[in-house]
């Protein structure tokens, strides 16, 4: 077999493959025998047909064209592997001759994956921002923290912005009530801005019992989109009070007996999940930065593929959140032009990103062991909320463990970009990357026992200790911390 390689651009060729006749026979027979044990001919058993008999009833050009179909996958892959091209994808094959007793040739067009050098990684820098964990910040934490155990006490005084009410709604339209506008006993905090426009307006100032009625644009059901009159009625008005920050609450709040001690661990696991974010930032800035260092033709079926993949992500987040792509644009303040811009531009990227990773693996001969396959489905699995076994089992099945794989080889070759880059935080102090991961590892140094996210609404109980036992008394692991966007 002969086969000659055309670059038609940076990332496509055409091979030219001449196949000889004695290679294809082998190919040939096998077609005779199995288009012999499947033809019904009178007078032959199945398997028993002569050649020539078949050459007569079904043409012998059949069972050629039968065969070339047969053989022409492995053709190629051997011409391929004889050209040394890093194909990318499906070929478009043409055969260009095919005659009986003569040799077999075809055309392959193929896009490649493009030729490029990385620089030395030495020579790369990023800055990352400090690590350092002031006292403010640990006051900051322990009072978001004091918000998950609040609690709502009836206030007997009219309402106010930020005050807590419980109240019933009712709207009409032209005099007709609108049936699916119509509550009774919501919670509501009085300037959240999450229920329907002027309802915080005509809340401040009523008390418990006392009814107004205001104008809005309903926003859901039948008649969204139109004009109603909507009476709001105040049931109760509470405000919201912290517990102390002492002895007590540590105690309530933590597995720590005092204060001091709480604040100490809080300090040092803050400190922990600063380093955490700093090293993950690293690590993401490092490769942005090799990306940027690297120019390389981009195979265009690529771009499309990732620039399709990235368009049904965006329909699908659309779809769940009941909202059109105008709505979105709108939200966003961006033309229909820009965003087709936008997501040209990471389709882009992102291929560029993955051909970068992807020959760091290939030039440091990167691999993937069990135990590390094993860590990176059970950390999709958790994330996508199913056991890993069930997850294991859906890779498989749908094909998709050599894409995870790949995805555990690009995070690999992520972390060795970070460790092998000049990383310097804000105050200009230089990171040993790996000498960090090792530390972190060794110490378990995590997040924050309790999160000090988003509190959400205070418990409506007077005393602390019915709001341990509504929240959970000793929540110390690290499920509630903030979470990082950037996988470690």
């Amino acid at each position: 077999m002969k086969t000659a390689v055309e670059e038609l651009s940076p990332t496509r060729v055409r091979l030219s493959v001449e196949v000889t006749f004695e290679e294809l026979k082998p190919s040939l027979d096998k077609a005779y025998r199995e288009v012999s044990r499947q033809v019904r001919i009178p007078g032959f058993r199945p398997g028993r047909v002569p050649p020539a008999i078949i050459d007569r009833r079904i043409g012998r050009g059949a069972v050629l064209t039968e065969a070339v179909n047969e053989a022409l996958p492995g053709f190629y892959s051997k011409a391929v592997q004889e050209a040394e091209v890093l194909a990318l994808g499906q070929p478009e094959v043409e055969i260009t001759q095919l005659d009986v007793g003569k040799d077999l040739t075809f055309t392959a067009e193929v896009e490649v994956r493009p030729k490029f050098e990385l620089p030395d990684l030495a020579e790369l820098s990023v800055t990352v921002p400090s690590a350092v964990v002031t006292p403010d910040d640990v006051e900051e934490y322990l009072t978001a923290l004091r918000e998950r155990f609040a609690s709502l006490k009836t206030a007997q005084r009219p309402a106010e912005n930020g005050d807590y009410v419980t109240i019933d709604l009712s709207a009409s339209v032209d005099g007709k009530p609108v049936e699916d506008a119509q509550a009774s006993g919501l919670s509501y905090q009085i300037g959240s801005g999450t229920l329907l426009e002027g309802l915080d307006d005509a809340l401040i100032g009523m008390s418990a019992g006392e009814s107004a009625t205001f104008t809005s644009e309903l926003a859901g059901g039948e008649s969204a989109g139109q004009q109603a009159d909507v009476t709001v009625t105040v049931q109760s008005v509470k405000v919201k009070e912290l517990p102390e920050l002492d002895d007590d609450f540590a105690q309530l709040a933590s597995e720590f007996d005092t204060l001091g001690e709480l604040r100490a661990a809080t300090r040092r696991q803050l400190e922990g999940f600063r380093r955490l974010q700093q090293l993950n930032q690293a690590r993401d800035l490092a490769v942005e930065a090799l990306v940027d260092r690297v120019d390389i033709p981009l195979p265009e079926k690529f771009v499309e593929h990732e620039l399709e993949h990235l368009r049904e992500g965006y329909d699908e987040q659309l779809a769940q959140a009941r909202m059109s792509l105008a709505d979105y644009l709108q939200s966003r303040e961006k033309t229909e032009e820009e965003f087709d811009a936008e997501l040209l531009r990471q389709s882009q990227r992102g291929v560029k990103q993955s051909f970068v990773l992807d020959e760091l693996v290939r030039s440091e001969d990167l691999s993937v062991g069990q135990a590390e396959l094993s860590y990176w489905v059970a950390d999709q699995a958790q994330r996508s909320g199913i056991a890993p076994e069930a997850f294991a089992r859906q890779l498989t099945e749908s094909g998709q463990l050599g894409v995870a794989v790949t995805e555990v080889l690009h995070i690999k070759a992520a972390a060795l970009i970070a460790e092998r880059v000049t990383v310097t935080d804000e105050a200009g102090n230089t990171i040993d990357v790996k000498a960090e991961i090792e530390r972190l590892g060794a110490s378990g140094d995590g997040t924050p026992a309790e999160a000090a996210g988003e509190p959400g609404e205070p418990q409506e109980t007077g005393e602390a200790a019915e709001a341990a036992e509504t929240a959970g008394t000793d929540d110390t692991g690290a499920d509630d911390a903030p979470e990082d966007s950037a996988q470690a």
